[in-house]
């Protein structure tokens, strides 16, 4: 090959070379200030954690003072809830299944 063909070459990739480290660099940048921003808004959470919070409701004792049955009229509760919002959901897709049965015959 001729003495130009391989100074073309040569050329072409020290011009690559440095078109990645270019582009490289600048997508760096980018990243270093979202991730910038998200450390200052962790940070805004963290520092929130440990602010007392006024709107709670101190009137009741926490659940590991209280006797057990306590805890599990809770838990109970809790479960029922659970169940009937489940129930709910299950009851809504049985009226869409049927309306769109309905629209298909």
């Amino acid at each position: 090959m001729p003495w130009w063909i391989w100074l073309v070459l040569a050329l072409f990739m020290l011009a690559m070379i440095i078109a990645g480290i270019v582009y490289a660099g600048v997508h760096g940048m980018h990243a270093l200030k979202d991730v910038g921003g998200i450390g200052e808004q962790m940070g805004q959470k963290l520092a929130a954690m440990g602010e007392p919070d006024d709107s709670a409701d101190r009137t009741e004792p926490v659940t590991f003072t209280q006797p057990l049955s306590v805890a599990q009229e809770r838990y109970a509760n809790a479960h029922a809830e659970v169940l009937t919002r489940k129930a709910a959901k299950r009851e809504r897709h049985m009226q869409t299944w049927q309306q769109w049965k309905r629209f298909n015959n």
